[in-house]
């Protein structure tokens, strides 16, 4: 059975008679595309009268190349210093001064701009939206400040999270030709290196109408919003797709390992990496319940293993969605009496636990009431939904697939999550990394 409710969905995860809330169906759904390639979705929802607008550039990490490492990062932060009608900050002010306000971020694959505001400045958003991509300042004098903004986000993030070190140290180990061996952020002799010539190719490059796709849902109309995108966007010119990222990265024939120190490291921190597929391949969804139950809550078997046993103070597991092939991280940070060595044969033992016994029936029906139940939970704000929408359309090639998701988990079995378990969870297929504090 295909299923187009979301709110069905939770109803079967909550088990028979569950009420079923208000639902967004596929056919609630709008969309319409510029000439100039800019695609548009559309979801009315009048509950409040607020309304957003997530914009999807397919720009991310990825896209860059040695020597311009951090690129997309950092027009993330000059997308709001300045264009043709608005001048530095004026973007923000402009914004708040219409009751909105505003976010953005930048991973691999992707660089999304948030806005958020009363559904009667609309217009106001789509003419500072449309402003910075037709004529972005890319100010020598406001690049230097931003420059200096980002190396200082750089080393500040580096010193105060442990994680994000040893990630960075295991994605440079994990991906021998990839992109995505380098941080998102950049590398620092890059980012003091940038020309003005490399920014404006780079903005030209990939901040083009035809390589976005905008999401807006909220108390808006869908009539006047195409018409408001065709008189704001609509003349902004298409431009050449972006060249392909060409790089694959070769198949991984065996363990790495990488041991970083840190001299404020109060304890071991573990992550070990095992190589998964690109978002939307057929096993996404058994990966997915696969992350969960090894690490998402306190009833999971990492929780149970490690902190309970009080070899560890946390773990986690995570994987972001992405065009290519990339990494399922399990991680852990030490307690005080634990070694990193100890820790990483636990965490390990969970993990072969899981591939030569599978989980259980229980266990399984438990993760996907889960699933189910956040699905639908997300789709009760309109920011959910714009970003749910976004999310499927950039990674899975069509946002109505969203819709497809709970029938994807129901119909998940032991077999399926021990299958996958077996085929990535290979010891061949990871990278082990280590931090630890530095010896005197």
């Amino acid at each position: 059975m295909k299923w187009k409710v979301l709110a069905a969905g939770l109803a079967l995860a909550l088990g028979a008679g569950a009420p079923a809330r208000a639902a967004v169906t596929a056919e609630q759904v709008q969309t319409f595309t510029l000439a100039n390639g800019m695609k548009f979705i559309v979801l009315e929802s009048h509950a409040i009268p607020n309304a957003n607008m997530y914009t999807f550039w397919k720009v991310g990490s990825r896209n860059e190349a040695p020597g311009i490492t951090g690129l997309s990062h950092f027009f993330e932060h000059m997308m709001f210093n300045g264009s043709q009608n608005f001048g530095p900050k004026m973007f923000d002010r402009t914004m708040e001064a219409k009751g909105g306000s505003n976010n953005a971020y930048t991973s691999t694959d992707l660089t999304v701009y948030q806005d958020w505001f009363p559904a009667s400045s609309l217009e106001t958003i789509f003419t500072l939206e449309s402003d910075r991509i037709a004529h972005l300042s890319i100010d020598p004098k406001m690049v230097a400040s931003e420059r200096g903004v980002v190396l200082s986000e750089r080393s500040t993030g580096l010193e105060n999270s442990n994680l994000r070190m040893l990630r960075e140290e295991v994605n440079s180990v994990a991906f021998l030709a990839h992109p995505y061996s380098w941080p998102v952020i950049g590398h620092e002799s890059d980012i003091k290196a940038w020309t003005q010539q490399d920014l404006e190719h780079y903005f030209r490059t990939y901040y083009a109408p035809n390589n976005a796709v905008a999401v807006i849902v909220g108390d808006v109309k869908a009539d006047q919003v195409k018409q408001l995108a065709t008189r704001y966007f609509g003349a902004i010119p298409k431009r050449a797709a972006p060249p392909p990222v060409r790089t694959v990265e070769p198949p991984q024939t065996g363990e790495r390992r990488v041991f970083v120190t840190k001299a404020s490291a109060s304890a071991p921190n573990l992550t070990i990496a095992y190589k998964i597929p690109q978002a939307g391949a057929p096993d996404y969804y058994a990966l997915d319940v696969l992350q969960s139950v090894l690490a998402d809550g306190k009833t999971s078997r990492l929780y149970k293993a490690l902190v309970e046993q009080q070899l560890a103070t946390q773990v986690s597991a995570n994987s972001l969605d992405g065009f290519d092939p990339g990494l399922l991280y399990l991680s852990a940070v030490a307690s005080a009496k634990t070694d990193a060595a100890t820790l990483e044969k636990a965490l390990l033992a969970e993990v072969d636990r899981l591939v030569r016994d599978g989980v259980t029936a229980e266990e399984l029906q438990k993760v996907k009431k889960q699933k189910l139940v956040n699905l639908y939970r997300e789709q009760e704000t309109i920011n959910g939904k714009a970003q749910q929408l976004g999310n499927y359309e950039v990674f899975f090639g069509d946002y109505k697939k969203m819709f497809d998701a709970p029938a994807a988990y129901d119909h998940l079995t032991p077999a399926d999550i021990q299958a996958v378990a077996a085929k990535y969870l290979k010891k061949s297929q990871r990278t082990v990394g280590v931090l630890a504090a530095k010896e005197d």
